[in-house]
């Protein structure tokens, strides 16, 4: 009976594995099995892992897991793995109860695997947000929270655990970040969101997933002059155009932003090179474009402080309000130069 509770899937029951481990299995399965029975909406499941192989494979999951996925029971490994589009921890950063997003993406997941299962196999726990990419274009997200069990003379991890479809509650989050984040003129993130990206690039640094990344921060040159000689609605035509051509000119995996009034920022992955690159690109498609307001043009250049992580002294040192001070200096000395200029040291 035990055996046909597993599934197709499980391995434990139908192996030679300890006497142990297999009553435990047994009695969770059960457990379960009585849970589904009062049509309670967590999503059950048992998933193991041996030691130091990187597949995990699913012991149980419940009839509404293989609803949500869309999929068979001997298909569930595989296709939960395919559809996760990033994890999401949570946690309180400090006595203010802040709390910091770490995101690992899917790619990221597969070159993680063995540290995240040591840490959760240390924590006794895991609790954390999944977002899934469905057959059919669908999103939805699945919060995990389970118990992890270590049978050391099987060399084998048991996570037993309940999902819970958090799709309603993430997409309202994102709503609300998208209302907060997004200038109303330029269409483009506003600073507010600038840390959270930094933060990120800075934690994916830390654990080794990027080697570099360059912070910019762009401004117009004599944009005073433009409100003063053809009006503010001139102004704000200019700063509309400067993002469309930011826009046009950054690659996917770059950010840009506007971080207030005629300053705007970008971020890339990759080292000093290929963030002068960025910047270089930048000002061109600016110097290149025809700014027009009531048919007449107006011309338009920018400068740009640039700053690499590798510059700062030691991966410790590195912050946002670093990063933004040395950018904003490096802007300085590009204006007191002449303008229209990249400046990325000193």
């Amino acid at each position: 009976m035990a055996t046909d509770l597993a599934g197709s899937g499980g391995k434990i029951l139908a192996g030679g594995f300890s006497q142990r481990l297999c009553r435990r299995l047994t009695e969770c399965i059960a457990a379960l099995v009585a849970l589904e029975k009062i049509a309670s909406p967590i999503v059950p499941y048992i998933a193991a892992w041996r030691e130091h192989e990187k597949i995990i494979w699913y012991e149980y999951v419940g009839a509404r897991f293989l609803a949500l996925l869309g999929c068979e029971r001997r298909e569930v490994d595989e296709v939960f793995r395919q559809s996760i589009v990033d994890r999401r921890l949570y946690r309180y950063a400090d006595r203010e109860s802040k709390v910091e997003e770490d995101i690992v993406t899917r790619a990221e997941l597969r070159g993680e695997q063995a540290s995240l299962r040591e840490e959760v196999k240390k924590a006794g726990a895991v609790e954390c947000v999944y977002q899934l990419a469905l057959p059919g274009g669908k999103k939805i997200w699945l919060k995990d929270q389970a118990n992890i069990e270590v049978f050391v003379e099987d060399q084998i991890c048991l996570s037993m655990g309940c999902l819970t479809e958090v799709t309603k509650e993430m997409e309202q989050k994102h709503l609300l970040e998208r209302i907060g984040y997004f200038d109303e003129l330029t269409k483009l993130p506003k600073r507010t969101i600038l840390q959270r990206i930094i933060e990120m690039n800075i934690g994916n640094l830390h654990r080794g997933h990027i080697n570099d990344f360059v912070f910019l921060l762009l401004d117009l040159d004599y944009f005073k002059t433009v409100n003063d000689i053809h009006g503010h609605q001139a102004g704000d035509q200019v700063l509309v155009s400067l993002a469309n051509v930011m826009r046009a000119t950054k690659r996917h995996e770059d950010e840009i932003g506007r971080y207030g009034g005629e300053e705007f920022y970008g971020i890339s992955v990759g080292g000093l090179k290929n963030g002068v690159q960025f910047a270089e690109r930048l000002r061109l498609a600016v110097a290149k474009t025809d700014f027009i307001f009531n048919r007449e043009r107006i011309p338009v250049t920018v400068s740009v402080g640039l700053v690499a992580a590798s510059q700062l002294a030691g991966v410790e040192k590195i912050s946002v309000e670093e990063l933004v001070r040395v950018a904003d200096r490096r802007l300085y000395v590009a204006k007191e130069e002449g303008r229209n200029r990249v400046v990325f040291r000193g």
